[in-house]
């Protein structure tokens, strides 16, 4: 009876305890009210993300490799380490939020998610060559590691916000332009194949031209050489430029209104709504 009395508060205490350093991981690395040390942490990171892209980048020039190689290794096993319990951590920490409650079922819905995906990617370029991949492709396969700033970085959060608020525009302007990348393609391949067969030796063959002039990038290894041909690509490049133009306005309009509506929010205070007075 009395060790038994003994036991209990003694399980009580370290319970609560696991739960309140669970819930304070949740809130630093899912920046869900973790204050001072949740903004220190999201800097480290965002700091490491940008000297690892850097590395990457530097690390292809032949004489910083041989100069440097052991300063470039010491780096990703240090990254990937950290990486890794990052990942290992928000795994163990991630049931304390509402979406992801249960001990199994909320893992696997964490762990489906986009950004859990972008922090797995960031660290199987290091461990993959175990099971033999192409080192290459691993290599190149770091730089995804830059997606990892979307968790960290304002900017990447709002720009996110805004694509996703406009993906509706976005997707019919995307279809738009594949229309409009068919319907040039084959017409250009009508008036110019009996002139260059080679080159516009079929539909498929001249959307590399549509898809040079759509983007008014004009590479100049293939371009139409009869009259007909000229008009055309004329009137298609005009036409590429409107709608390059227009998928560039929504996203600023996107940008203005995400501003607008963080000014908006400001103005009452964040804990009980009540509208802040301003001088």
């Amino acid at each position: 009876m009395g060790n038994g009395a003994l036991a209990h508060p003694g399980s009580h205490e370290r319970e609560p305890a696991g739960r309140d350093l669970r819930r304070l991981a949740f809130c630093i690395l899912f920046g869900d009210g973790g204050g001072r040390a949740e903004e220190a942490f999201h800097r480290a990171m965002l700091g490491l993300i940008g000297l690892n892209i850097l590395a990457v980048i530097l690390e292809t020039e032949p004489t910083l490799h041989l100069r440097y190689g052991a300063q470039f290794a010491a780096l990703e096993i240090f990254s990937v380490a950290v990486f890794s319990l990052e990942y290992l951590a928000r795994l163990w920490a991630c049931t304390c939020g509402s979406r992801y409650a249960g001990p199994i079922a909320g893992r696997i819905r964490y762990v489906l998610t986009p950004m859990a995906l972008v922090d797995l990617a960031a660290v199987l370029p290091f461990y993959l060559p175990l099971i033999g991949c192409d080192l290459r492709f691993l290599h190149a396969a770091r730089l995804f590691r830059i997606l990892k700033m979307g968790r960290y970085s304002d900017s990447a959060r709002t720009l996110g916000r805004v694509l996703h608020a406009k993906r509706a525009e976005l997707g019919s302007m995307l279809f738009a332009m594949c229309v409009v990348l068919i319907l040039a393609s084959g017409l250009m391949y009508v008036v110019e194949h009996a002139a260059q067969p080679e080159a516009f030796a079929s539909i498929v063959d001249a959307m590399w031209w549509g898809v040079a002039t759509l983007t008014t990038v004009g590479y100049g290894d293939i371009y139409p050489l009869t009259a007909a041909g000229k008009v055309l690509g004329g009137a298609i490049s005009v036409l590429g430029i409107g709608m390059f133009a227009l998928p560039a306005g929504v996203i600023a309009w996107g940008f203005a209104e995400e501003v607008q509506r963080r000014q908006m929010e400001r103005k009452v205070w964040p804990h009980c709504g009540a509208e802040i007075e301003v001088g």
